[in-house]
């Protein structure tokens, strides 16, 4: 059965959200593994026909823990997971370009195919306090997560990509 591997890290439950929405959108379609960056690993991405992949902006870059998930599984999968479709989103306070840049440059490393541009949510969380708050993801935002969880997992079931 082809499989969707959803990876993601959420610290205040923003991208834990979207992840969810993805992958319950998915699970009519194909097979999915939902994990957390920190429990993911080399043979999760080697066992998955694509990916999404889900994770909070961070100071303009990727957050920390995504970050290790990718620095920890980079080389052990290098040159085995070339052409393999992948999508991300990202939960931002402001913009969230600086996340997606960094990632579609390691999975440009990566030689995977990407199959559509980053959908990045941004909650406007500007202060401490609102940064550092448990997030709620508005009903259409969750909408634009299944769609996308959907569409790459049907995609992938058809041999789409």
């Amino acid at each position: 059965m082809t499989e969707l591997l959803i990876v993601y890290h959420s610290r205040t439950g923003g991208s834990r959200q979207m992840a969810q929405a993805a992958a319950d959108a998915a699970r009519g379609e194909c097979g999915v593994s939902l994990r957390t960056a920190d429990a993911a690993g080399p043979e999760d991405l080697l066992r998955a026909d694509g990916y999404l992949f889900c994770g909070p902006e961070n100071l303009a870059a990727l957050s920390g823990l995504m970050k290790e998930f990718f620095d920890r599984c980079y080389y052990p999968v290098l040159g085995r997971v070339e052409g393999r479709p992948y999508a991300q989103m990202i939960c931002a306070g402001s913009d969230g370009a600086g996340a997606a840049r960094q990632l579609a440059r390691i999975a440009t490393g990566w030689r995977l195919k990407e199959v559509q541009p980053p959908l990045i949510v941004c909650t406007h969380a500007q202060s401490a306090e609102a940064i550092l708050a448990d997030k709620v993801i508005p009903d259409a935002d969750l909408a634009r997560c299944r769609d996308l969880g959907q569409a790459l997992a049907a995609g992938l079931a058809m041999g789409v990509f």
